[in-house]
Order: C-alpha cells, then sequence, then structure tokens
C-alpha cells in the first residue's frame, strides 16, 4: 500500500514540520473548527513584513462592470470576517495580513468587514446573489456546494497568471477542483487531538490512554470522581458533531476501512462503523461530553474551556485550532493569567492498538472569489499575497493559525509553542507511516458531511439506532458518488 508520502508528506515534512525533525525545508491547512478551522474564517495580529511578496506580473483583466474604488484609486475587495471575542475591533488576521497588504499594495485595497456568525451570513447572502467578493468556508466540502451551485468563480487561468502551483504542493489545488476546474484554495492543515488536564491528571495519578477502550475507562472513572470527563459542546458550532464521528469511525473502525467506504470499495453500514457510531452514542448516553446532553447542547465555549483549565473537565478532543494564540485559545485558560495553577497537554486520540498513533488531516478553510466579484484580478492579488511563504509564516507564529499547504522557510517553528511544533511533527510522521486518517469536511461529499452532523442529534436523543444512521448515511453517499460529487481522495 503506497503512503502519502508523495502527496501528503510533500506539504508537511516542507512546511514547519520538516523543520521541526530537522531536515530542510521543501513544499509544504483544518478546521472545521467551526468555520474555517472546521473552522470559522480566521481571526488574525500585526507584524509587518520584512520583505513585501512581489505583486502579480499578471495586468488586471478588465472587469465588465466598474469595480468600486477608495479614495486614492485602489479597487475595493470586500472580505467578511468573524470578530474576535472581547469586543476588539479587527483580530489577528486582520492585523498580520491585510492591514500590511493594504499599506503595500499601489492598486487593491481589502475592505474588512466584521460579521458575527460569518459563515451563515456569507451563505445567505451568496443564496441571494450578493456576499463578499472573497468567499471563506469551513472546508472543502463546503466549497464545493458552493461550486455546484453556482456561486463562485473558476479560478484556472488566476492561478496560472499568479503560479500559484509553484506555491501550493501537487496534491493541494486538487481539492478545490471540480469537474477539472478550480474553484477553491485550501487553507489550515489541521488535525485533530487529545488534549488533557496535565496538573490534574498528575494529581489523580491518571494515566493517558493508550487505546480507545482505556479512554472509555478512563472516562468513567472520571466521572465518579465527581469531574466532567470531556470539554465542549456545539453550541457555537453545531458541525462540532461531525469532529466526534470522525474521531471514532478512524479509530475503531480504521483509516483504511474509513478509506475504503469513501472509495466505494465497502460500506458505511459494516459492523466496524456501527461499533463506532454505538461507542460515540455511549460517550453521550453516559455523560461525558459536559455532564450530559442537555450541557452539551447549551454550553458556551468559553465556559467549557474555563472548566477545563481550572480542573471541573479533565480531556477534552478537538482539533489542532485550539492552540491558536488568538484570545480564547487554550493556552489562555491555563496558569495564572486563568486564576489557576494547572498547566495542559496533548497526545494523538488512541486507536484501537496500543502505540497506534493516527492524526484526521483536515483542511480547516478554504479561500474562493465571489462569481459577482466585480474585480476579481484584485481579488486574486490579495490570494497570491495570503498565500505567500512570508504571510503565512506571520500568521503562524503571531497568530496560532494553522499553515496552508504552501512552501514555507525553514525557521517557522522559531516562536511558536513547541507542544504546537510537536503535533505538526507528529502529523507529519503518520503521514509518512501511513497512519493518517480522514476529517468530514474535508473528504466527505458535501451532503453526506450534513447528514453526518446534523443526524447523528437523532443516534443521541434515541430517535434512531446507529444502523439506521449509517444506513442513511449510506443512502446520500451512494448518490453523491454515482453524481461524481466526491472530493479527490489521495491514493493510499
Amino acid at each position: 500500500m503506497r503512503s502519502l508520502t508523495s502527496r501528503f508528506l510533500l506539504l508537511l515534512l516542507t512546511t514547519a514540520i520538516l523543520v521541526a525533525c530537522g531536515g530542510a525545508p521543501a513544499a509544504s491547512q483544518p478546521t472545521a473548527a467551526p468555520a474555517a478551522s472546521q473552522a470559522a474564517a480566521p481571526t488574525v495580529a500585526l507584524a509587518q513584513p520584512t520583505t513585501a511578496p512581489a505583486a502579480p506580473t499578471v495586468a488586471p483583466a478588465q472587469p465588465t462592470t466598474a469595480p468600486a474604488a477608495s479614495g486614492d484609486g485602489k479597487a475595493v475587495v470586500s472580505f467578511w470576517f468573524q470578530p474576535p471575542e472581547g469586543g476588539a475591533n479587527t483580530g489577528c488576521f486582520v492585523d498580520t495580513a491585510i492591514t500590511p497588504f493594504n499599506a503595500q499594495s499601489k492598486t487593491v485595497m481589502i475592505e474588512a468587514v466584521p460579521q458575527p456568525n460569518v459563515w451563515d451570513a456569507t451563505r445567505t447572502a451568496l443564496a441571494g446573489g450578493s456576499g463578499p467578493d472573497i468567499i471563506v468556508t469551513p472546508g472543502p466540502s463546503f466549497a464545493f456546494e458552493l461550486a455546484q451551485a453556482g456561486q463562485l468563480l473558476a479560478l484556472d487561468d488566476i492561478a496560472q497568471q499568479n503560479n500559484w502551483n509553484a506555491a501550493f504542493v501537487p496534491w493541494a489545488l486538487n481539492l478545490g477542483r471540480i469537474d477539472g476546474k478550480l474553484y477553491s484554495v485550501p487553507n489550515e492543515l489541521e488535525t485533530l487531538v487529545f488534549y488533557y488536564n496535565k496538573t490534574l491528571f498528575n494529581e489523580k495519578g491518571w494515566k493517558v490512554p493508550e487505546t480507545i477502550d482505556e479512554m472509555m475507562a478512563l472516562a468513567a472513572t472520571v466521572k465518579q470522581a465527581g469531574i466532567i470527563p470531556f470539554a465542549g459542546s456545539n453550541s457555537e458550532w453545531r458541525p462540532t458533531n461531525e469532529h466526534y464521528v470522525g474521531i471514532f469511525l478512524n479509530r475503531v473502525a480504521g483509516p483504511q476501512k474509513v478509506y475504503d467506504a469513501l472509495t466505494g470499495k465497502v460500506k458505511w453500514t459494516d459492523p466496524e462503523f456501527v461499533r463506532a457510531i454505538e461507542m460515540l452514542n455511549t460517550v453521550q448516553k453516559e455523560g461525558y461530553f459536559m455532564g450530559g446532553l442537555d450541557r452539551y447542547y447549551t454550553t458556551p465555549v468559553a465556559e467549557f474551556f474555563t472548566k477545563f483549565g481550572n480542573g471541573e473537565a479533565a480531556m477534552y478532543m478537538t482539533g489542532s485550532w485550539a492552540m491558536s494564540t488568538e484570545s480564547g485559545g487554550i493556552s489562555s485558560y491555563f496558569g495564572e493569567t486563568a486564576g489557576n495553577k494547572n498547566d495542559w497537554d496533548w497526545a494523538p486520540v488512541p486507536g484501537t492498538k496500543a502505540g497506534e498513533q493516527i492524526f484526521d488531516i483536515g483542511i480547516g478553510s478554504t479561500y474562493s472569489i465571489n462569481k459577482t466579484a466585480k474585480d476579481p484580478q484584485a481579488a486574486a492579488e490579495f490570494l497570491t499575497y495570503l498565500f505567500s511563504a512570508e504571510t503565512q509564516g506571520r500568521l503562524l507564529a503571531d497568530c496560532g493559525s494553522a499553515p496552508a499547504p504552501v512552501r514555507l522557510q525553514a525557521d517557522v517553528l522559531k516562536g511558536i509553542d513547541p507542544r504546537k511544533a510537536q503535533i505538526l511533527e507528529a502529523l507529519g510522521k503518520a503521514s509518512d507511516a501511513g497512519t493518517y486518517g480522514y476529517t468530514t469536511w474535508t473528504f466527505w461529499p458535501p451532503k453526506s458531511d450534513v447528514y453526518i452532523y446534523e443526524e447523528i442529534e437523532k443516534v443521541w436523543s434515541g430517535e434512531i439506532t446507529s444502523q439506521q444512521y449509517l444506513e442513511g448515511l449510506q443512502k446520500i453517499f451512494d448518490e453523491e458518488l454515482k453524481a461524481g460529487d466526491i472530493p479527490p481522495i489521495p491514493q493510499r
């Protein structure tokens, strides 16, 4: 079986990861944190580039409609972003990427517009024929759906003119292709990991679980001690549900079985998939998430992070995006600044065998150009700047943002939390060993993806069984497979 060395490792070991291993950089996303890491649109901190990336050499095409212009004659390109918590006006993404771009560009100005619930607002606007010029989605599956609806501009000519193939690794742009045409650019390479309150574990004498069965047993022990086993909720991002579906599918059934199902070789109703969903259902029935299903649906993010930091919750399974240095990242809830003396650490989410390290590879967000954009070349100038090695390196160092699959400089890991560097390095090693898994928002087709995170709630409420849930998934998946609506799946 062929590993992903030729594709994913090319990306991973040529970003900061290769540097962490002591190698020379070569070629180097998410999210779904919420909406652009699975994830919401990335938020961002100002760091002027020492050298501005070169502007595109291509002469802008004449728009069919005259584009809006700023007071100094620059073409104005609209960009919506999720405003950061705490009342700040911009956020790290705007300060680190947009502000310096506007300062160095002689022809384009990005108009950054704060938009609460940015993904919902974007979808609604696009459905009405409007929306920002640059479209940010929570992952390839979401971009796939927008492209099918005719709401995104084909980027092939723009990509060729701006030499994006040289910036991205070979497989990366393929994730944004539909029927051979490029509609989105991937951002935020991410994975899912097991975080734990290290101080609490040491006090209680708990060991980091090496298998998923050990993790389930530990959750029972933690609950008996009067502590919440797992922090986490979907109150502010319903697709959080799919993080857990994907975790259990990849670890109970295994990544190879998931790959076989994604490529149509086995059915989602396979007994191992049923067992995975039943195990996840046990987690909810036992109240391991936040102490009960009702609290899983209602607990705000800041509240469950606080409980995790002060030791009221012991563990948290989520993405590498949780390590963002932006306000609200995991580190801000531990230590003196958070009013406690606790520390945290991470480990791979355990699989069925001890020592097995599975890292689900995902893309947390994508960037596209609105079909109705008045000046696509102006938008393309910003995207070329955004996905340059210089800008991506600053976003990683200053904002903790997961890097896009582009070539980065050898010193990109300097100054970031070493635990994040370890995750990136481990992700690269897992891809090399062929033990990588698949995130739902990156590799499942769009209708199947929505079904996964919406209909799982009916399993948790007892309306349907795990078997029935997977039968429903198979029906939708078969339709999308027949229609060719499956995102590209790199060969294992």
